[in-house]
């Protein structure tokens, strides 16, 4: 083996481990919110009355961030390399989760919310993308079922500090110091050859507007975004909220959200790893997706129809929706390979994140069926997500297969 081998060998290496942890950081901080809700809502000052809507606020700041900050970042990656993207990302919601930490008002945690946000949007698809240009095209699954596996772990993690250490404010700083340890692995990486090679040419990259310039550009970036909607309508909807919605199926022994948080990410981390391996084993994306949207289907359906009968019951299944979800990976596999190499970033980043932000949307449906269609809580939410998996199925039949591709191409 030469020595350039070897430097390419170690740098895909470091840059898999980067990714997977930077990811794990990314996750933990992600779901910390929804895990010290009500317990950081409280210690500001809110009623129990109070805390439901304005978290959810917060949390639709938090996503509204991210969807701008994914806009941002993925052109940024494309027009100035996948490595700025990592290293300015992971400052930004570092700085942002250690200044949540001292918050002492709803604007001031808005705004540190809508902060994180943004700089949560950059480093998963910036990671991804430098995972599958830097691998073979055969082996870039198990690339990115590592990220995957190891970064959705960070949830576990977040359940965990939220229900054992005795401040909230202390799993912020915990979020942001782990956060600005990793960038110290960062400097150990290099930039992917592939984008080097575009990067000296003169082709137009990171042009966010040109995923639109033609129907079959723009369907196809609507369709990989389509088939992630399940995901963050279980993950936002049915456990971020999940005291809520179990107090709508008429449940009195009321489920912690943190709890369900560490029992779904729990599912994911599991999940993540066997849709990455499945999807290695069939060789097929699309085949993967099909079977984890039917499982977190059906799974969805027990959540409705059985997971009121008792705590156990709820957790239970709750940890098999996440292994349901966890479609997740092959999901972000199959964004960075259906684009050319000069746009790759802006999908990769901005394909997530608007999953991510789709929970506005979701969020706003549920309050319409409610206030203008006079729907119950409970059947508004089976509504919006009937819609959604409807969605979801048929925006995935208009997806190619993307396994083996060879993802040196640009876009014209």
């Amino acid at each position: 083996m030469t020595s350039d081998s070897v430097k390419t060998s170690k740098n895909t290496y470091m840059i898999v481990i980067v990714a997977a942890l930077g990811y794990f950081v990314d996750i933990y901080d992600l779901i910390l919110f929804g895990v010290v809700r009500k317990a950081s809502l409280t210690d500001l000052g809110l009623g129990p009355d109070e805390i439901k809507t304005v978290g959810e606020s917060l949390l639709n700041w938090q996503m509204a961030g991210m969807l701008l900050g994914g806009i941002f970042w993925g052109i940024l990656g494309d027009k100035k390399g996948r490595l700025s993207v990592l290293f300015g990302s992971i400052l930004t919601y570092s700085l942002a989760n250690i200044a949540n930490g001292f918050v002492d008002t709803i604007p001031m945690y808005t705004i540190c919310r809508f902060l994180a946000g943004i700089g949560l949007a950059g480093e998963l698809g910036a990671g991804i993308t430098l995972v599958s240009e830097s691998m073979h095209k055969d082996k870039r699954g198990y690339g990115t079922m590592i990220v995957a596996t190891v970064g959705v772990f960070g949830a576990v993690v977040a359940g965990i500090s939220g229900e054992f250490l005795d401040n909230w404010r202390h799993s912020y700083y915990l979020g942001g110091a782990m956060g600005l340890a990793l960038l110290l692995l960062r400097i150990g990486i290099y930039e992917s050859g592939m984008y080097s090679h575009v990067a000296e040419s003169g082709v137009s990259k990171g042009n966010f507007f040109s995923l639109f310039s033609s129907r079959k550009t723009a369907y196809k970036y609507f369709s990989i975004i389509a088939t992630g909607f399940p995901i963050w309508y279980v993950i936002g909807i049915l456990v971020t909220f999940s005291p809520e919605t179990a107090k709508a199926m008429g449940m009195t022994d009321l489920p912690k959200a943190g709890t369900a948080v560490t029992f779904a990410f729990a599912g994911l981390t599991i999940g993540d790893f066997l849709s990455g391996w499945i999807s290695q084993i069939i060789k097929s994306r699309k085949k993967t997706i099909l079977i984890f949207l039917i499982m977190t289907f059906l799974c969805v359906c027990s959540y409705f129809l059985f997971g009121h009968q008792s705590l156990t019951t709820f957790y239970t299944i709750t940890f098999f929706l996440g292994l349901c979800t966890g479609y997740w990976a092959v999901f972000m596999s199959t964004a960075s390979e259906l684009f050319g190499t000069n746009i790759r970033s802006t999908v990769t980043t901005t394909a997530p994140n608007f999953v991510r932000g789709s929970l506005i949307l979701t969020t706003l449906l549920i309050g319409l069926c409610k206030s203008m269609l006079g729907f119950s809580a409970l059947s508004s939410i089976v509504g919006v997500g009937a819609l959604l998996f409807i969605v979801a199925f048929i925006c995935l039949r208009n997806i190619e297969e993307t396994f083996g591709k060879d993802l040196d191409f640009i876009e014209e």
